[in-house]
């Protein structure tokens, strides 16, 4: 890695990096099915969809051959739901407190860039007490293109003060990865979030991965404490 690489901002994913939405999601999930008169489902079975988006979740719970009315049916009752329970359950990862409080005692600034809807980052982060916080919020709907596309990245930049070069994005999904490669930050893999089976993240081109939130400061530091 480039010894002249100067750090600035830290961006994170929201679902499955920063924060573990598993148990609220799951739940409205699997009100929505109830429902909809299917079987409700393990939240082990449906977590590593989690990252995919609602439409991913409810596509693996009903089976892909459920015609798209029917889904987009559970999808809506599922958001509607989540919308209203958007923090009763979710809590930070292990260690993750404590990274954001070594992050911002470094000086350096930190933000969410998450292909989340708006409707539902902006409530939880400000249940989270997070909004104050973070330099940059960056939801799936603020930029006419959602990650991979570097764009939210970009954007992620231009809310902080800072230049893509400056930073790095840690997320838990092959396309978190590719965003902040597109826009040429640095990339942390987060193995402790909702990966699917199959899943390879050494194959991502991450330049690390993370087993758990305890280790970004490590990494961080290197290149702050020179």
């Amino acid at each position: 890695m480039s010894t002249d690489f100067k750090l600035a901002c830290v961006l994170f994913d929201l679902d499955g990096t920063l924060v573990d939405t598993a148990p609220d999601l799951i739940a409205s999930l699997n009100k929505a099915l109830a429902e909809h008169g299917f079987s409700t489902v393990a939240p082990e079975a449906i977590r590593p969809f989690i990252s995919y988006g609602g439409g991913a979740m409810v596509r693996e719970s009903v089976g892909a051959d459920t015609d798209q009315e029917t889904q987009a049916a559970v999808l809506k009752t599922m958001l509607d739901c989540y919308q209203t329970n958007i923090a009763e359950h979710t809590v930070f990862f292990s260690g993750m407190v404590e990274t954001l409080g070594i992050i911002e005692a470094l000086g350096l600034k930190w933000g969410v860039v998450t292909n989340k809807r708006k409707r539902f980052t902006e409530p939880l982060m400000e249940a989270l007490q997070l909004t104050a916080r973070a330099a940059c919020i960056v939801s799936g709907d603020t930029t006419a293109n959602s990650k991979p596309h570097p764009e939210p990245m970009l954007e992620a930049c231009r809310q902080a003060g800072v230049q893509p070069q400056e930073c790095v994005f840690i997320g838990d999904a092959v396309h978190d990865i590719a965003a902040g490669k597109n826009a040429r930050m640095k990339t942390l893999a987060a193995l402790y979030g909702y990966l699917k089976p199959g899943d390879m993240p050494e194959t991502w081109g991450a330049d690390a991965l993370i087993e758990s939130p305890e280790q970004i400061p490590t990494w961080i530091e290197s290149f702050t404490c020179r």
